[in-house]
């Protein structure tokens, strides 16, 4: 059904374009996290599987065959991230505005999380996702500090910091997640979480960095489940609402949860 809504509606889905390792889970249970603004982002980023390039410019018509879209899966949460668009002056931050505003408009009891881009840092481009009031600004931090400049391409972690910071400061639930496997230490794990912490960040996702293909970022390390769990333990332990932590864990991977209270998910 969610394949068949993508396909009809001239939609993407990070599920595809960022080669899921859940999507037959998600799929088959009906939800699918959406992507807009295209699927051709203009960053090349070393972990990523979406493709790079020139984007066409933003379709008007998608904020409204994305809230039919969620209308006709009867949906109770949704999940929508993009590509980073530095072409655009606003990074896209009123096609994200128009298509949560049309979502809650058509789909006036469906929850939204948003999963964002940094907009190069310009609060004013936040601030217009801010106040189109979807449940929870998610915005991911990919890596420790020190791994930053070797697999993002434009994005810096403090900026990232940054833009949670102001996103808790709105009052508004703050969500990050990286990746573990590009060959950081154990020590850069928590001071990432103390970091997102500090910012006001109360929900964190944690999981395995898996190459897209052989021109990626290789794998440094595949880390047990059992040290995962140990991760997503810490996390609580400081004071996180919500951690999430395991191999196959993404972003959007159960999303619904991150909505509501204090939940632990380590499997």
């Amino acid at each position: 059904m969610v394949k068949r809504l993508v396909e009809k509606n001239y939609l993407h889905t990070i599920c595809t374009s960022g080669n899921c390792p859940n999507i037959g889970e998600c799929w088959n249970a009906g939800t699918a996290t959406f992507m807009i603004l295209g699927d051709i982002c203009t960053r090349s980023c070393r972990f990523c599987g979406t493709a790079t390039g020139r984007p066409a410019l933003p379709d008007k018509d998608e904020p409204d065959r994305l809230a039919e879209a969620v209308k006709t899966m009867n949906l109770n949460h949704c999940v929508i991230t993009s590509v980073d668009r530095d072409d655009l002056p606003d990074g896209g931050a009123k096609q994200w505005a128009d298509t949560i505003r049309k979502i809650k408009y058509l789909n006036p009891d469906v929850t939204i999380e948003t999963l964002i881009p940094d907009f190069k840092g310009d609060l004013d481009a936040l601030d217009k996702v801010i106040e189109a009031a979807p449940e929870v600004i998610s915005h991911n931090i990919e890596t420790v500090r020190r791994l930053t400049p070797v697999i993002r391409s434009v994005a810096s972690y403090d900026r990232s910091l940054k833009v949670l910071k102001h996103i808790a400061s709105r009052g508004v639930k703050a969500k990050s997640g990286f990746m573990l496997g590009l060959g950081e230490t154990e020590d850069e794990i928590y001071e990432a979480l103390i970091d997102l912490f500090n910012t006001g960040c109360r929900v964190v996702t944690i999981g395995q960095y898996l190459a897209p293909t052989l021109d990626h970022m290789p794998v440094a390390e595949y880390v047990t489940p059992e040290k995962f769990a140990e991760y997503g333990t810490k996390a609580l332990a400081m004071g996180f609402d919500f951690a999430e932590s395991s191999p196959l864990v993404r972003s959007s991977y159960h999303a619904e949860k991150h909505a509501g209270g204090r939940h632990n998910n380590n499997k």
